[in-house]
């Protein structure tokens, strides 16, 4: 079993908190929004948001976002994917009647699953690949009818993962052990268990390259106006924004260039610019 790159395209969704808060006693406002990322072998694209309505969920608000965005790109992705929230039987009967694989990370709060998985996984010698300086030892089970609520078998897969930190403070290397479980609906004809454990982990994608740009050069941090429809517009033409960009920095510029420079760089160079005033070479 090996860690590779995966022709699986993904949209990944995630939830974000937007707004502003004033210590001292004062109330803050906030403003959560549902945000659709597709991931791809060398591309992450943000592709459309949906704010939370008063009194509903994520997940809810997730599905609303999805049903407008497979109208608009129904071949785009073959997996959705989210966190602990999105094992959720709604989000996995969506994917199902559209033709999608669904993958969440599998917490306790299906319980029943989760202790049947660790069970299973117990006495199976685990697949082990080294990635410096990660070690990942990985569990893999299909056929699991533990999750009534969802209307088909699905799929565990545990990924034990050993982190080797050298740490300030005293220079010396320390190891650092995570566990990770996920359910999917991928086969694994179609997505081996480097595959999956790669698509799991590519969740931090939207975080890492959607949601901290868009707020460190996007500036998504700030509410400009406390209206439905402003604050749609607001991150709709900043996901506009991150996106065109993204493609200018991985389709416009020469690989060399890309080796040379970062896109935080580039977003700088670009943003100077439009800053600085022209002036005119001497005569």
């Amino acid at each position: 079993m090996g860690m590779r790159h995966t022709p699986v395209s993904s949209g990944i969704v995630r939830g974000a908190w937007s707004g502003r808060f004033t210590a001292g006693g004062e109330i803050g406002s906030y403003h959560r929004v549902v945000a659709l990322s597709l991931v791809t072998r060398d591309l992450r694209l943000m592709l459309d948001a949906e704010p939370l309505r008063p009194g509903e969920d994520e997940v809810a608000a997730a599905l609303r976002l999805l049903d407008r965005v497979i109208r608009a790109y129904p071949r785009a992705f073959d997996l959705i994917q989210g966190d602990g929230l999105y094992a959720d039987p709604r989000f996995f009967h969506w994917a199902l009647e559209h033709g999608k694989h669904a993958l969440a990370v599998l917490k306790d709060e299906r319980r029943d699953l989760l202790a049947e998985a660790q069970q299973l996984f117990e006495p199976m010698a685990p697949c082990t690949v080294r990635e410096e300086p990660v070690v990942r030892e990985c569990w893999d089970l299909e056929g699991f009818k533990t999750w009534p609520q969802v209307k088909v078998p699905v799929r565990v897969v545990r990924s034990r993962e050993t982190h080797a930190i050298r740490r300030q403070l005293d220079r010396q290397i320390h190891e650092e052990v995570s566990q990770w479980y996920w359910v999917t609906t991928l086969p694994t004809r179609q997505a081996p268990t480097g595959t999956v454990v790669q698509l799991g982990h590519g969740r931090w994608d939207i975080e890492n390259q959607g949601f901290n740009e868009l707020v460190n050069q996007w500036h998504a941090d700030h509410v400009y106006r406390h209206d439905p429809t402003a604050l749609l517009v607001f991150w709709l033409l900043a996901q506009v924004c991150l996106t065109v960009f993204c493609a200018f920095f991985r389709r416009n510029l020469k690989p060399a260039a890309q080796a040379a420079m970062t896109m935080l760089h580039v977003a700088r160079s670009v943003q100077a610019e439009l800053y600085l005033p022209q002036t005119r070479a001497p005569t």
